[in-house]
């Protein structure tokens, strides 16, 4: 019996674009993943092959959550200096699970909503959050209902 390989950091974006588009082209999944595309079809192909992916369906062992079942939290992040945080800011979005960062006035500095397949993989981001050099603290807050979701997909260049 074929036995499945443990998931890197790219699988898991690979996993989660898919997740948010099965159907988007090799071509641009690379270059949100930074690999060619010839890598990342050979990755699909694995995938498949291991069982995370079936169709254009996602499959994670242990889990049969519909895209809706997300587990998501808030977490809202102290950095060590506002004015230079860019560094921050630069690498939350370079995680593809990061679908909302707003920074802040007050005593806060930016608000950041994760959304992904598993409470683990927001455990595994937030202590990616916490161990960034420019964050002083993070105060974590999980979902437990979604009662209103009015967002516009606008984006912002910050």
């Amino acid at each position: 019996m074929h036995r499945p390989e443990r998931l890197d950091a790219i699988d898991e974006k690979i996993i989660s674009e898919l997740a948010r588009n099965a159907r988007l082209p090799h071509a641009e999944l690379a270059s949100r993943v930074m690999l060619s595309r010839n890598a990342v079809r050979q990755r699909i192909d694995r995938l498949e092959r291991d069982g995370h992916i079936q169709g254009y369906t996602i499959i994670r062992a242990g889990e049969g959550k519909a895209e809706n079942n997300l587990a998501s939290a808030l977490v809202l992040v102290h950095r060590r200096d506002r004015m230079r945080g860019g560094e921050v800011l630069a690498a939350l979005k370079g995680i593809p699970e990061i679908v909302l960062c707003d920074v802040l006035s007050g005593e806060l500095d930016l608000m950041v909503r994760i959304e992904a397949p598993s409470l683990d993989r927001v455990r595994a981001i937030w202590e990616q959050i916490a161990q960034m050099p420019g964050v002083r603290d993070t105060v974590t807050a999980l979902t437990l209902a979604q009662v209103v979701n009015r967002s516009s997909n606008r984006q912002s260049s910050t």
